[in-house]
């Protein structure tokens, strides 16, 4: 029987200038980082990356969207960017990623063919507060709870190593359990001296890989996506994800990081055995 691994891509359609004070992310004006920032990109480059992505054997293509909320001209932009992207590449299940968002604005986003939203809760409600002060966990959730009301699928997980304990990662997962996501992508936070608020210690492979393995025993009917960190924190070990819980992986670059070159990642995978999945199920 041939194993499977799910790809998805990622397009940072808008990055940088992000008000909110979230500690562990590049893309505040509250961290002295260096990105490149920009408001929106043209539908003509999200097109060619859509392509690109194809091409590389993604399945998902997540449009995301610096800021904290799905505002009206963003929302406007997503939809005309997925319409674009439906019409091209009419096999990519479309994914957005664009901050908390209304009932409302995610029955526009299905309705322009946006299959799945990724808003993640990061990390447990306890913990929250140390990370963040301009927006509240709880809001988060409210977001996920529309999206699914919606009839969107959801997309939902968060980010470890960034000093939270174990009884807040079990709790964190004990509240994805609750929204029972589609897919539940897992970060691995890299230290960054911009970033100093966090002071916790690197992870390391060995936690790395028991925290997907907590993740996918914790929540059984949900597919465990390795996404920002997967390179930085397990190294040449990267693929044991795939042992240890995860069915998916972030193909190409992040939103502020390079990732693995396409093209390497693939061989390598086939080189252990796998294929790509052409649909979600």
């Amino acid at each position: 029987m041939s194993k499977k691994v799910m790809l998805c891509a990622i397009c940072n359609v808008s990055s940088g200038n992000c008000g909110e004070d979230c500690a562990y992310c590049t893309q505040s004006v509250h961290h002295e980082t260096n990105i490149n920032k920009f408001k929106q990109k043209e539908i003509s480059q999200v097109l060619n990356e859509a392509k690109m992505a194809a091409k590389n054997h993604a399945l998902g293509f997540c449009l995301v969207t610096s800021g904290a909320n799905l505002d009206d001209k963003k929302l406007e932009y997503i939809c005309e960017c997925a319409k674009a992207v439906k019409k091209q590449e009419p096999n990519l299940m479309l994914i957005a990623c664009n901050g908390m968002a209304s009932l409302e604005s995610l029955k526009e986003l299905k309705k322009a063919g946006i299959f799945s939203y990724n808003h993640n809760l990061e990390t447990s409600k306890e913990f929250f507060p140390q990370i963040c002060s301009t927006h509240s966990w709880d809001e988060r959730f409210q977001t996920n709870l529309n999206a699914k009301e919606a009839g969107l699928m959801l997309c939902c997980g968060g980010i470890y190593g960034i000093g939270e304990s174990e009884e807040d990662r079990v709790s964190f997962r004990k509240s994805l359990a609750l929204l029972e996501p589609f897919t539940s992508p897992v970060n691995f936070f890299i230290p960054n001296p911009a970033l100093s608020k966090i002071t916790a210690p690197r992870l390391n492979a060995d936690e790395a890989l028991k925290i997907l393995r907590d993740s996918a025993k914790d929540l059984p009917n949900t597919r465990i996506m390795v996404a920002g960190g997967r390179e930085v924190i397990l190294g040449d070990r990267q693929y044991e994800v795939l042992e240890n819980g995860a069915s998916a992986i972030i193909v190409g670059d992040y939103l502020t990081t390079a990732g693995e070159i396409p093209s390497k990642a693939i061989n390598e995978l086939r080189k252990r055995g796998f294929e790509f999945a052409e649909q979600c199920h």
